[in-house]
C-alpha cells in the first residue's frame, strides 16, 4: 500500500481483443471490468492515469475469419473493431483511447521496436524447419495448424496454444498436425526467421518476478510464471511467413511479418502515443470523456512508458499470462527504454451454466446480445460479474444468479435503501436535507462504521481484490438499509419529527457516500443516484464523511435505481442459450459419409419426376407416416412417406415433390406404396421436401 505513493502516474492496459468476431461476457470478467473499476477509482483519487486498449487486428485469426465469411481481412477488422469498441463503451468501460493495430502509427512503433532490438544484436537469425502446406503453397503460421495437445489430449489444439487447457505450444509439439487451410498433413521445409532468445533473460526474470513480486502478484499468475521459468525458456520466433501483418523492416525479409504476439502488446504503446499525438495537435486544452489532460506535448506519452515513477499495470485473462509476464517484459527490458509492469492481475476463466464459455460452440453470452436484450441494465451485468470474478480460480455465470443478484441485492438492498431515504425526505421535508440534532448510540455507531468503508473498499481495489471490494460496497448499502429498518422513521413521524430529521439526515449521508464509492463499480447507477441527490460526488477523499449533504440541500425527484427482473425474462435467456448451442452443434456436424460407388448405368435406371400432392392423411397408429395421393403426370398413385413429424397433412397438399416413380411397390402397414418421395435431411435431423422453385407440370423428368 505504501508503494502507491511512489508513483506519479499510472499506465493501465486491458488486453487487446482479437477483431475476428464478437466477444462474450467472459472477456468482460477477465480483463475489462476489473481494469475499469481500478481506473475509475484512481481518477476519483485524482491520480494521473492513462487507460488504453484497442483491437488486435493481425495474426492468423483475422484471415481465418475472412475465409469463413467469404470476405477480406480488412472488412473483418473494420466490422468487429466497431462492434467490440461500441459494446465496451456501452458497458461503461472508460478507456481514454480505444485504438487499433492496423493504424500507421502502430506499424511505425512496432517496426521501430523491432529495429531497436535488431540493431542492438538482441535478435538471432535462424533457419529452421517449419510446417508447409504443399497444396496451398504456403508456410503455415501457428494458427493454421491444428492437432492433438501433448499436455491434455485435446484433439483440436492450435500450433501456438491449446484453448482447452491453456498451455502455450509450438507447432512441432502437436500430435498428428494438419493444415487448417486444406486439411492435409503439412511437411517440413526450411525458412528463415528472427528469434528472441528468452533463455538469456532467465536470471533477470528470476530476480524480477520470483524474488521481487513473490508477495504482491496473484498466486495464479506467480505460479504460472514460476513454472515457465523453472522449466527453462527457449528462443521464440518474432516473425512469421504471412501476408497479413506488419512487414518485417529488413531488406531480406520478403514475405515476413512480425509475430502477432510481438506487435500486439506494442499496441498499448502505440495507443498511448496516438492519444498524445491527437491531443498535442489540438489547438486547445484536450479533454476526453474521461478526464481533462490540459495542454500536452506529443512526446508526453513517454512519461507513461519510460519513467520509473510511472506504474504499469496489465489486466488480462489467464491465457495471456506468458506473453504479458515473460515475453513482453523481456522485450521492454531489453529495449533499454521502457518500464516493465508493476503488476499483471490476470483472472482465470468464467464458465457459463456448468460449461466452458465458447462462441465457436454456441455456448456464450455475447456482449452485443446482452446490450440488445438489456439496454438499460449494464450495471446489473457489471455487478453480477464483479461479485463472481474468477480472480484465482475459474468461476461461473448463471442466469438465475444474475436474476438473484439483481432482485435480492441491487433492488432489495441498495435500491430499497435509496428509495426509502429519498421518498421519506420528500414526504416529510419537501425533499430538503433535514436538520441533524442529538445523536443516539445507533446514530454514532452508523456514522463510525460509515467512515471506515471507503478505506476498506479502496484497499481491496488497490490489492486487485475486486470481489472483496464489491462485497464491501454492498455492505455499505446494507448499513444504510439496516439503519432505516432499525430506526423506523415512518413510525416516529407521528410523534417526533426532530428524530425523523436526524435519521433521514444520516441515511442521506450514507446515500451520498454510496454515490461516490459506487462509481467505479456501477457508473450508470452512480450517475443516476447523483442526479437524484443533486450532488456531484467526484472526490474519493471526501467519502467517509457524514457531512457531505448540508442542511437545507434540495434533493431531486426520486426514481427507482434498479428494477426487478421477472422469471420469464430469465427463462427466455436460458432457452435461447440452449437453442443456440443446438444450432451451432448441428452446423458443425460432419456430412454423412458417401455410400458405395455406383455406375452411370445404375443411376440412369432411376426415373425421377416432379409430382403434385393431391391429398394427405395420417396413418392410424403411426407417428411417422403420411398417406399421400400424388399426381405423377403419368398416373395418380398412393405413396407412403415418413414425414409426419416434419409436415402436417394440410401443409403438404398442393406441394410439388420429387418422386422416384419406378421403385418397386411394397406394402407398409397393409397399404401398398407405389414410389418414394425424395427428401433432404438437415444436420439437425429435419426433413425437407426436394422440389423445384418454379412450378412445373406433373410428370416433368429430372435428369
Amino acid at each position: 500500500m505504501g508503494k502507491e505513493k511512489d508513483f506519479k502516474r499510472y499506465t493501465v492496459t486491458a488486453a487487446l481483443p482479437y477483431a475476428n468476431g464478437p466477444k462474450h461476457i467472459g472477456h468482460l470478467a477477465g480483463a475489462y471490468i476489473p481494469s475499469d473499476v481500478y481506473v475509475r477509482y484512481l481518477r476519483l483519487k485524482n491520480k494521473d492515469v492513462v487507460f488504453v486498449c484497442g483491437s488486435d487486428e493481425h495474426g492468423t485469426a483475422i484471415p481465418n475469419q475472412a475465409l469463413k465469411e467469404n470476405t477480406t481481412s480488412r472488412a473483418i477488422i473494420d466490422k468487429y473493431h466497431a462492434l467490440i469498441r461500441d459494446c465496451l463503451y456501452k458497458l461503461g468501460i472508460s478507456f481514454d483511447i480505444y485504438h487499433r493495430t492496423s493504424e500507421p502509427i502502430h506499424h511505425q512503433t512496432s517496426q521501430e521496436f523491432f529495429l531497436n532490438l535488431f540493431n542492438k544484436g538482441l535478435l538471432t537469425e535462424e533457419t529452421s524447419e517449419q510446417y508447409y502446406d504443399d497444396e496451398a503453397n504456403v508456410f503455415l503460421a501457428d494458427r493454421y495448424i491444428v492437432g492433438t495437445c501433448p499436455k491434455c489430449g485435446h484433439t483440436n489444439a492450435y500450433g501456438d496454444q491449446c484453448e482447452k487447457c491453456g498451455s502455450s505450444l509450438s507447432p512441432s509439439e502437436l500430435i498428428n498436425p494438419k493444415s487448417t487451410l486444406t486439411g492435409k498433413v503439412p511437411v517440413l521445409r526450411p525458412t528463415k526467421h528472427w528469434y528472441l532468445p528468452l533463455e538469456n533473460y532467465e536470471t533477470w526474470l528470476r530476480e524480477w518476478i520470483l524474488d521481487e513480486h513473490k508477495s504482491d502478484w496473484k498466486v495464479n499468475v506467480y505460479g504460472q510464471c514460476k513454472s515457465w521459468i523453472e522449466a527453462g525458456l527457449q528462443p521464440r520466433a518474432m516473425t512469421r511467413d504471412l501476408d497479413w501483418g506488419i512487414k518485417v523492416p529488413l531488406p531480406d525479409a520478403e514475405g515476413k511479418v512480425l509475430y502477432v504476439w510481438f506487435d500486439a502488446p506494442i499496441g498499448y504503446i502505440s495507443a498511448t502515443r496516438a492519444l498524445f499525438q491527437e491531443m498535442a495537435t489540438s489547438k486547445h486544452n484536450f479533454a476526453t470523456p474521461q478526464r481533462d489532460f490540459g495542454k500536452v506535448e506529443e512526446g508526453d506519452w513517454k512519461k507513461y512508458w519510460q519513467s520509473e515513477d510511472s506504474k504499469l499495470v496489465h489486466f488480462i485473462g489467464k491465457d495471456n499470462i506468458v506473453f504479458h509476464c515473460i515475453i513482453f517484459p523481456i522485450m521492454l527490458h531489453s529495449s533499454g527504454q521502457y518500464i516493465v509492469p508493476d503488476n499483471v492481475p490476470a483472472n482465470e476463466f468464467m464458465n457459463l451454466e456448468g460449461d466452458k464459455m465458447s462462441t465457436s460452440r454456441g455456448w456464450s453470452i455475447e456482449m452485443h446480445e446482452y446490450i440488445e436484450d438489456f439496454p438499460d441494465k449494464p450495471d446489473v451485468l457489471r455487478y453480477t460479474l464483479l461479485t463472481n470474478l474468477p480472480e484465482t480460480k475459474d468461476s461461473e455465470f448463471t442466469w438465475k444468479d444474475f436474476q438473484a443478484k439483481n432482485n435480492s441485492e441491487l433492488v432489495a438492498i441498495f435500491g430499497n435503501f435509496i428509495n426509502r431515504a429519498l421518498v421519506l425526505t420528500h414526504k416529510y421535508f419537501d425533499g430538503k436535507i433535514p436538520q441533524r440534532t442529538e445523536l443516539d448510540v445507533l446514530d454514532k455507531a452508523t456514522i463510525e462504521a460509515l467512515a471506515k468503508f471507503p478505506g476498506k473498499i479502496g484497499q481491496s481495489i488497490e490489492s486487485y481484490k475486486f470481489r472483496e471490494a464489491t462485497a464491501n460496497l454492498m455492505d455499505l448499502a446494507r448499513l444504510g438499509n439496516k439503519y432505516l429498518a432499525d430506526t423506523e422513521p415512518w413510525k416516529l413521524a407521528k410523534t417526533d419529527m426532530k428524530r425523523v430529521g436526524t435519521i433521514l439526515n444520516i441515511a442521506l449521508q450514507v446515500a451520498a457516500n454510496l454515490a461516490i464509492v459506487v462509481e467505479p463499480f456501477l457508473p450508470f447507477s452512480a450517475d443516476k443516484l447523483k442526479k437524484m441527490l443533486n450532488y456531484e460526488g467526484k472526490d474519493w477523499s471526501l467519502a467517509g464523511s457524514a457531512d457531505l449533504l448540508k442542511e437545507g440541500h434540495q434533493l431531486n425527484k426520486p426514481e427507482l435505481l434498479f428494477e426487478k427482473i421477472e422469471d420469464e425474462v430469465i427463462e427466455k435467456q436460458v432457452n435461447r442459450l440452449l437453442e443456440n448451442k443446438k444450432r451451432v452443434e448441428a452446423q458443425n456436424q460432419p456430412a454423412t459419409p458417401t455410400k458405395p460407388e455406383i455406375s452411370f448405368d445404375d443411376f440412369s435406371k432411376m426415373d425421377m419426376r416432379i409430382g403434385k400432392v393431391l391429398s394427405a392423411e395420417r396413418i392410424e397408429k403411426s407417428k411417422k407416416l403420411l398417406k399421400l395421393q400424388v399426381d405423377t403426370g403419368i398416373d395418380k398413385r398412393t405413396v407412403l412417406s415418413g414425414i409426419a413429424e416434419h409436415y402436417a397433412p394440410e401443409d403438404i397438399i398442393g406441394k410439388q415433390v420429387t418422386i422416384l416413380v419406378n421403385l418397386a411397390p411394397r406394402k407398409i402397414m397393409g397399404i401398398e406404396s407405389q414410389g418414394m418421395i425424395l427428401m433432404a435431411e438437415d444436420k439437425d435431423g429435419a426433413l425437407k421436401l426436394i422440389h423445384t422453385g418454379d412450378p412445373v407440370s406433373p410428370g416433368s423428368t429430372i435428369s
